[in-house]
């Protein structure tokens, strides 16, 4: 079975480590001779999310009611718009040119 496959009864997979997971993904690619691995996804992160891997967020500041907000949302745990005032009121620039920022939660 496959690092997010799921069960022959159709449960997700529960109890492996993030490591592993990485793991058992690059163990994959090796098998099948490969350097990428190229997938879609609809799977949507909004707030009630919880980030297994990901510990800190480098991102641009989105638009409201954009999904990237969702994103940005469920990473700091729903305090999004105290980041956003702090940003409005020092004048950063918003969307894909403007100013970035680094989110620890």
């Amino acid at each position: 079975m496959g690092a997010y496959e799921a069960g022959r009864d159709g449960t997700w997979v529960d109890g492996i480590s993030s490591e592993q997971a990485i793991r058992n993904v690059l163990d994959w690619l090796q098998r099948n001779n490969l350097e990428a691995l190229h997938s879609s996804t609809q799977i949507i992160i909004a707030p009630g999310y919880h980030y297994k891997i990901v510990k800190m967020l480098i991102t641009n500041f989105h638009q409201p009611q954009s999904t990237l907000l969702l994103l940005v949302s469920a990473f700091v745990h729903g305090d999004w718009r105290r980041i956003y005032d702090y940003a409005l009121s020092h004048d950063f620039r918003f969307l894909s040119y403007g100013d970035s920022s680094l989110l620890i939660p």
